[in-house]
Order: C-alpha cells, then sequence, then structure tokens
C-alpha cells in the first residue's frame, strides 16, 4: 500500500495534535520535553513498522512534481525542470526563515559580552561534537557521515535540523539520514533531560554557590523569551487575534522563501554543499538586520515566534511519520557509542569549560546545566533543567537571558554554518 504526499499532509495537523495530547497526558514524554509533533509522528511511524512487519508492506511517498506546490521554494528555472520535491520543505523551509528573522544583532547588544561569548563556546561545542562523531564512527568501520549525523545536526541542531540536513547528507551518500538524525535527536533529548541537573547541582556543591537575587526565572530588562510551545490551537488562536499583523508577517516569510531560492541557486553555482533552507535563513537574517540598523518596526518576534511553532509543528509531523525505523538495525550499536562518548563530553565541557568561560559564579552554573540541555537536546530541555536549580538555589537573570536568545534563535544559525563547513571541506 503507497500513501500519497498529499495524505501525509493531511495528516499532519491530527498526528501533531495527537502528539500534544500524548505528551500532556504521559509523563515522561513531558519530563523530558519531548516536542509534540516526535511524539505523535513516531507513533504513527511504529504503527507502520509493525504493519511491515507483519507482512503488509506500506510506503509512505513524500515529494511531488506539481509547480503550484514546489514554485515558492524553487527558483523559475528549477521550477520549469519541475524537479521532485519533499512535500515539506515549504514548512521546513518556513521555520528556518523564522529563525533568521529573529536573529538581529539587537540580541547581541541585549545580553552585551556574555552573549557573543556564549554564542562562541556553543559553536566551539557544535565543531567538537562533529570532531568526535566523525573520528568514532570511522574507527567502528563506519561512514563519517554517521558521526556528523550523531554530532551537532542532531544534539546542537535537534530534530528540525536534522530534518533539514537529511537531503544532503543523502546526496553525500548515506540513505538512512532522516531516521538516524531523528533517533540521534531523541536519545539527545532524553540525555539533556537527565544530565543538567547533575552537572549543575554538582557545581553548586564543589564551589558552595547561592544566587544573591530574588526568586525569578525571567531577565534583568524585564522581557521573557518565550521558548516552550503553547500547542498548535493555542498558536492559531494567538494569531487569529491579529489578523493583519500576521498576514503581512506570513508575506515578508513568503518574500524571504522566494529570495532564499536564488540565493540558494547561486551558492550551488559554487559547487557549495547546504541544506535546502540556508539562503531563505540568511535573507531572513539580512531582511531583519537592515530593519533593525535603519529603525523599521516591521518584524514582531512574537508573531514570528509563533508562525515558527505552526511551521515546525507541521514538518516535523510530517518527517517523523515518513521515517523507517527498519533503517536503524545496522547501525544501532555503532550510533550507542557515538551518542554515549557524546554525553560524556557534554558533560565534561559544560562542567569545565561552559562554567570557567561564563564567570565562575552561580549563573554560570546555571548555564552550565542549561548548555547540558540545548548542547544535547533543544531549548525548553535548557530551560527546564536551570528552572530545576533555581527553585532549590535561587534566581539566575542572567542564565535565563543568555541561554533562550542562543538556544532558541542564534545557535541554529551558528550550527548550520558549522555543518556546512564540515561537509564541504571534510566530505
Amino acid at each position: 500500500m503507497t500513501i500519497s504526499p498529499w495524505i501525509l499532509l493531511l495528516l499532519a495537523v491530527p498526528v501533531l495534535l495527537l502528539g500534544e495530547a500524548l505528551v500532556r497526558h504521559i509523563g515522561v514524554l513531558s519530563r523530558f520535553n519531548i516536542p509534540a509533533p516526535v511524539a505523535g509522528g513516531l507513533s504513527v511511524c511504529v504503527l507502520i513498522l509493525f504493519a511491515n512487519l507483519a507482512g503488509v508492506a506500506v510506503t509512505l511517498e513524500q515529494r511531488v512534481d506539481e509547480t503550484w506546490w514546489n514554485w515558492l521554494v524553487l527558483t523559475e528555472i528549477e521550477a520549469a525542470q519541475r524537479p521532485m520535491v519533499d512535500v515539506i520543505r515549504p514548512f521546513l523551509v518556513a521555520f528556518f526563515v523564522c529563525i533568521g528573522l529573529n536573529a538581529s544583532w539587537g540580541l547581541v547588544k541585549r545580553a552585551s559580552w556574555q552573549l557573543p561569548l556564549f554564542c562562541a563556546i556553543s559553536g566551539l561545542l557544535a565543531i567538537l561534537q562533529n570532531a568526535l562523531g566523525m573520528t568514532v564512527a570511522t574507527l567502528l568501520g563506519e561512514s563519517p557521515l554517521l558521526g556528523l549525523l550523531c554530532g551537532s545536526i542532531s544534539l546542537t541542531g535537534g530534530h528540525g535540523t536534522a530534518i533539514g540536513f537529511s537531503d544532503v547528507i543523502v546526496a553525500a551518500g548515506y540513505p538512512s539520514a532522516a531516521v538516524v538524525g531523528i533517533a540521534s535527536a531523541t536519545f539527545g533529548l532524553v540525555a539533556a533531560g537527565l544530565l543538567g541537573g547533575p552537572v549543575g547541582g554538582r557545581l553548586m556543591r564543589v564551589h558552595e554557590l547561592r544566587s544573591t537575587e530574588p526568586t525569578n526565572t525571567h531577565p534583568p530588562d524585564g522581557g521573557v523569551v518565550e521558548v516552550a510551545p503553547s500547542g498548535l490551537i493555542g498558536d492559531i488562536k494567538a494569531l487569529g487575534r491579529e489578523v493583519r499583523p500576521t498576514i503581512a508577517h506570513l508575506l515578508i516569510i513568503a518574500l524571504c522563501i522566494k529570495l532564499g531560492a536564488w540565493v540558494s541557486f547561486g551558492m550551488t553555482q559554487l559547487n557549495l554543499t547546504f541544506p535546502v533552507y540556508i539562503g531563505a535563513m540568511l535573507v531572513g537574517v539580512a531582511i531583519r538586520n537592515i530593519c533593525y540598523a535603519t529603525g523599521i518596526k516591521w518584524i514582531n518576534t512574537r508573531i514570528i515566534d509563533l508562525w515558527g511553532s505552526v511551521f515546525l509543528g507541521i514538518f516535523l509531523s510530517m518527517a517523523m511519520m515518513a521515517l523507517n525505523l527498519i533503517e536503524l538495525a545496522n547501525t544501532a550499536g555503532s550510533m550507542i557509542v557515538i551518542l554515549a562518548l557524546q554525553v560524556i563530553m557534554m558533560a565534561a565541557f559544560a562542567y569545565f569549560v561552559t562554567y570557567r568561560v561564563m564567570g565562575q559564579d552561580y549563573d554560570a552554573a546555571v548555564m552550565s546545566a542549561g548548555h547540558c540541555g540545548f548542547g544535547l537536546g533543544a531549548t525548553p530541555a535548557a530551560v527546564a533543567n536551570m528552572k530545576t536549580l533555581v527553585e532549590k538555589y535561587g534566581a539566575a537573570p542572567r542564565a535565563f537571558l543568555i541561554i533562550p536568545l542562543v538556544g532558541a534563535f542564534l545557535i541554529d544559525f551558528i550550527n548550520s554554518l558549522i555543518i556546512t563547513g564540515y561537509l564541504n571541506f571534510f566530505g
């Protein structure tokens, strides 16, 4: 039985809502910050796996060649050739455009010198994750691309980046890229929830650290970076309360996608390897910072966040449903070895590097716990780790400003450039 890509698209919202229900009612999913689209999509994916094992062959088609659907993410030169394109690509690219539109120089100024410093050590961690993964994979007799997938693509990057780079890794010679990347990212989320608290707690005990601030998890300037999704229905309701700005921002996102298609096309002419969303994300960064430099207040971060949450939920749900878990069988052992070493390195990096570089004080210890969260998993995991500590030891306003800004907005951009560099120089 072959399921059409359009059926996959129609199932995206029901499966996303299923995932949200599972996360609400199954405590372990909520505790480890498992994203709702991952929970819902994996449920369908496992059902398909059981059907295939029972002898009922089920195949999910993912690519379409309809120009009306693919036009936005292709140049006119490419669209004229009617290539087969993943049906999820518009949602994937739109999500990373939202990342770009929220990456402004104003964010850097907001946290002074510590924000670029933390960006730098987060980028260093991503580089080390890739180096470790590729080295261990080679020693185990596996493709270095497996190590890259078990490196910053899935750990620092998370599920979104794993899917975003899957086509590039497949083209480079690793056909199981999507399923391996998603499996690694899910492993990382669980590990992130287990690791951050112990690392931060040990720093507190060894260095006898306590907060001097009143209990409060908000940034010192009164602003709050929202990192926990409210759910698809909540996001849509919030967007519906501001119809004109919502439509205007959707048009800006569409413009970035179309201009980004041309940027990406130009980069391919230089024989560079990169994910399909890089061009559009760069356009988003350029537009946001032009607006910032000229004082034009066209971009509303909250509305962009809401759109990004919607796009992420839809494309992740579809991507998870289409995974073929059977492909994990041949690499599961090597993956476990690589990921176990990544967890050890993350703990050591947070304890010895993040803590010392970020000031060797209470906020630095809380940031170390947060770094374990998004260095292995995602920003919600980072925030959850930090909240656990501040509830016991006191507020850490600097940590709650810097970690969400880097984890939710800036690290995806930095990590994409690092991965692209690895693919071009070591691929």
